[in-house]
């Protein structure tokens, strides 16, 4: 048993370590692909990939997953992943995770999916570290256990993953899986935030607010509510929206105000259409002129 163990994973290393020709092939394929010239890339890639060469395989999939230069085909794309994730190759073990947690264009399998992204997370992968500790949070595919959750989503923010970052600060800042931290979820989701991660800026900028974790500041809050918004997200524009119409941690503006409050409630926060009335009540014509052209402007500019 350990003589077939020994060969094994030598043959696994040999497909993984490409001989001088089969780097050129490759590399020529990258080139293609970088250039936009799909079908030139599959013909350097499919050859390879029946060779066994694990990288190939794995771009072959990505090619057919996303029908770029094939026709696209989940199944297609799940078969080269899995021959590639076989051979160890922590990228295809992460792509055939994904793609059957999914579902969609193929069968999906949660379980299996999960498995895979164990492979790949325990290679140090921490797009598939994180992921892995998703599913541990919603318990899909495996069961829901926040201690795991919370346990991946560090190892992958340690990495510099940004989604993970807030992962982990979403579990500290809830208790879930870990003792209860505000102080270290405002750490870690401004790491996040300083990546540009959205909901990390918002919820930093609540925690700013609330004095929860950080000492209150509502000059920082406003900040990190306005880079939120700028993304697109209704509750930081209806934070940042308050904040002008009050005149808190930022000059008192009702145009400003109506501008971020008009395109929360756009996207259907309720809050934001009551707020929004509030300060439009007390505005002249002119000002409401104003700030619904600002608005569409912003729109457009999205």
């Amino acid at each position: 048993m350990t003589r077939f163990s020994l060969v094994l994973a030598f043959a696994i290393a040999l497909a993984l370590v490409p001989t001088v020709a089969t780097r050129a092939g490759y590399d020529e394929a990258a080139a293609a692909l970088k250039r936009g010239d799909f079908a030139a890339a599959l013909n350097q890639l499919r050859p390879l990939a029946e060779q066994g060469f694990a990288r190939a395989e794995n771009d072959l999939g990505v090619a057919y997953q996303h029908g770029l230069g094939v026709a696209e085909d989940g199944g297609e794309a799940a078969k080269w992943y899995r021959r590639a994730a076989e051979q160890g190759l922590a990228t295809a073990q992460h792509n055939l995770g994904v793609l059957l947690v999914e579902g969609g264009s193929v069968v999906a399998d949660a379980a299996e999916g999960a498995e895979w992204l164990r492979k790949a997370a325990e290679q140090g992968l921490a797009r598939s570290q994180n992921n892995l500790g998703l599913l541990f949070a919603l318990g899909r595919g495996v069961a829901r256990d926040d201690a795991a959750a919370a346990a991946w989503f560090r190892k992958a923010a340690e990495q510099g993953d940004a989604k993970a970052q807030f992962g982990l600060a979403r579990q500290l800042e809830r208790g879930h899986g870990v003792a209860q931290d505000h102080a270290e979820a405002a750490t870690w989701y401004r790491k996040a935030a300083k990546l540009g991660h959205g909901e990390a800026q918002n919820n930093l900028g609540v925690m700013y607010a609330t004095g929860r974790g950080v000492a209150r500041d509502l000059g920082e809050a406003a900040k990190w509510f306005r880079l939120a918004a700028g993304q697109g997200y209704p509750m930081a524009q209806h934070s940042l929206g308050v904040l002008y119409a009050q005149g808190r941690g930022v000059p008192q503006d009702d145009v400003a105000a109506l501008v971020w409050l008009d395109l929360s409630a756009t996207l259907g926060n309720a809050y934001a259409a009551r707020d929004r009335d509030i300060v439009a009540r007390r505005m002249t014509a002119e000002q409401i002129a104003k700030a619904q052209q600002r608005a569409r402007a912003w729109k457009a500019e999205k």
